[in-house]
């Protein structure tokens, strides 16, 4: 380590009984940054260092899962000026307990970190210190209602991966916590380098913050093929449009013909069953978080009719929209 490199801390604060991704997630994530760094060290002025540390008085962090981990002890101990700090989050909305020595540590750390992060339900606690009032954030989208009863100052958007507003960041819940790292580790790094880091991780990168927590549209950020990235964006916001091979053609200035053979060569699936992978997608979502009926449901994504819908439904999920409706809900309500 060069002694003129910055030393950035990034902490991950974990709460007893924290959900265990959401502390190793981001977590490794910084330390694969790290380990690559070597990559990139000669443009670089600063180095990563991580810390999980708990908001007990004791090293060892029960997590929800029953597997515990060894911490560098309390928050009270922290000596060194914090980078960036992360909150992990607990399972149950129940088991929140607002210690106000650590809601006005936050206040304190909100001051003076350049970053300050919370994943899933952890939003409550900036919420409690204030640090949220104003601001676009989001949650897991099982919590969205209740932070958006208990704390009516705040601009709760439902079901994203992450937001970001100002300095800070909160990500919707579990693996949208590794998104969230990732998109730290490419402010700081570049793009590039945050590809290469999510490419040695087997992730995507990555995610857009403002993509629906449910859905699951092939990331065009990894697409090479300028062309074929530029229409899969595209297609994210005209996806309930009648959409035929020949208009992204001519959107990708490409013969029908050789663009079908070009997209299916890049993301490995042909443009029509893309397109009905990504209404199925969104058309899950609306059956989530809306009490639209199937007949809109269909009509809001472009899948024309209920018929249809459920076709494509039963083709790609192995289940009908009526049942996943049923199943979804009854699972988390």
């Amino acid at each position: 380590m060069q002694d003129e490199h910055e030393i950035r801390h990034i902490v991950i604060l974990a709460p007893e009984n924290s959900t265990l991704l959401n502390i190793a997630g981001p977590l490794e994530v910084f330390d694969k940054a790290i380990e690559k760094f070597e990559a990139i060290r000669e443009k670089m002025d600063f180095e990563y260092v991580t810390h999980v540390v708990s908001t007990g008085n004791r090293k060892m962090i029960a997590t929800s899962g029953g597997l515990s981990i060894l911490s560098e002890g309390s928050y009270k101990a922290i000596d060194y000026s914090i980078d960036t700090l992360i909150i992990s989050a607990l399972p149950k909305l129940e088991d929140y307990e607002m210690n106000r020595e650590l809601i006005g540590w936050l206040k304190k750390q909100s001051v003076s970190v350049r970053r300050i992060c919370s994943i899933c339900s952890a939003a409550f606690f900036l919420a409690e210190a204030g640090l949220l009032d104003g601001k676009e954030v989001t949650t897991h989208w099982a919590k969205s209602e209740d932070l958006a009863r208990m704390y009516p100052r705040v601009k709760v958007e439902i079901a994203r991966i992450f937001s970001k507003d100002g300095n800070v960041y909160t990500a919707g819940g579990i693996s949208s916590g590794m998104d969230l790292a990732l998109a730290l580790v490419e402010e700081d790094c570049g793009k590039s380098f945050a590809l290469y880091v999510a490419r040695w991780m087997v992730l995507f990168l990555k995610r857009p913050g403002n993509q629906a927590q449910f859905t699951t549209p092939l990331d065009c950020q990894s697409i090479n093929n300028l062309s074929m990235r530029s229409v899969c964006e595209w297609l994210l916001d005209h996806f309930s449009e009648d959409l035929r091979i020949e208009a992204l053609a001519e959107y990708a200035a490409m013969s029908p013909r050789n663009f079908a053979r070009v997209f299916a060569r890049e993301l490995h699936i042909t443009p029509a069953k893309y397109i009905d992978k990504l209404r199925v997608d969104y058309a899950c979502q609306y059956l989530v978080e809306t009490q639209l009926s199937l007949d809109e449901i269909a009509s809001q994504c472009g899948l024309k009719n209920v018929d249809n819908m459920r076709r494509q439904f039963i083709k790609i999920l192995d289940t009908t929209p009526a049942q996943y409706r049923k199943s979804f809900l009854s699972s988390f309500g």
